[in-house]
């Protein structure tokens, strides 16, 4: 129910950010990449501003994450197929979330097997059905969900797993837990382009109140180490190891501080105020912050 809660309030705030961003189609990324990315709508009924992709082979198309709804999956194939008419034979969830996993289901109706990292099926299955009944905590009506069922990953991997589409390689990275225990990593190394989920939030504040900071550390100095060029994050625009360097320091730095001022005090919003005065500038979600103190710093364990 916690992690119901913090989903649900993450996801109806950023309904009202006015400078949210929205979904208008896939970009192409690179000549057989294509994504949402730089969105602008944050509304429920767009995915609440969460980017998708995909990956098209000479035998098959992947796809990564697959948006919040029936609905929006069946906006998301609508895309794709105006970029390929390849069949689609797999699906990454790249993290369990809402925004992120609950339009599985329109695709494996395509025949695509979908894939995730082991923990975050088991959050999906522990998880989903309660979140899918609750659809009103997070802004969204029957009618926005109509037809949307939890379909879960029928693959799971737990460190490494590689996909061959004919012509390109597809290698599923997990390094530890990070923003979900089990945040994964989709990469493709010969385009040296990497999705990474909600690993990263560019010029979003980040949810951490479900994180492990550690390993999201560990799992940012990876991909730096990576050979990678273009990289799309979880929510914001296409970005570059600048953004995973600003967001290793944003993490640090906010668990650091944080720390110091709940040793102080247990006011949630006078050691928000205080954290605002040091964090980065970030042009969304600045009412993360005090979530994030109280869900990860001042709950009851």
């Amino acid at each position: 129910m916690r992690n119901l809660l913090i989903i649900s309030t993450f996801i109806i705030s950023l309904i009202f950010s006015p400078s949210a961003f929205c979904q208008e189609g896939l970009t192409k990324i690179a000549d057989n990449v294509y994504s949402y990315a730089g969105v602008r709508d944050a509304a429920p009924a767009k995915s609440f501003a969460a980017n998708a992709g995909i990956v098209v082979g000479t035998d098959a198309v992947l796809v990564v994450d697959t948006l919040i709804s029936a609905k929006e999956a069946r906006r998301f194939i609508a895309d794709i197929r105006r970029a390929t008419d390849r069949p689609v034979k797999y699906v990454v969830d790249t993290h369990y979330h809402l925004d992120h996993a609950f339009g599985n289901s329109e695709f494996v109706k395509m025949g695509a097997t979908v894939i995730s990292q082991v923990n975050d099926r088991d959050n999906l299955e522990k998880r989903g059905e309660t979140a899918l009944k609750h659809a009103g905590d997070y802004g969204l009506t029957h009618d926005d969900l109509a037809g949307t069922v939890i379909s879960l990953p029928t693959i799971t991997f737990t460190d490494r797993m590689t996909i061959d589409l004919g012509g390109e390689t597809v290698e599923l990275i997990y390094v530890a837990p990070s923003h979900t225990e089990g945040s994964a990593l989709v990469y493709l190394p010969r385009q040296k382009v990497l999705f990474t989920g909600d690993v990263l939030f560019t010029d979003f504040h980040p949810f951490m109140g479900d994180s492990d900071i550690a390993g999201w550390v560990k799992t940012l100095d990876y991909i730096f180490g990576l050979d990678v060029q273009t990289i799309i994050p979880g929510h914001g625009p296409i970005s570059s190891k600048k953004e995973i360097a600003d967001m290793k320091a944003y993490i640090l730095l906010f668990d650091r501080k944080a720390r110091e001022l709940v040793a102080k005090t247990k006011d949630a919003d006078k050691i928000a105020a205080e954290l605002k005065k040091v964090l980065p500038a970030r042009s969304l979600g600045e009412w993360m912050i005090a979530y994030n103190v109280r869900t990860k710093y001042l709950a009851v364990k």
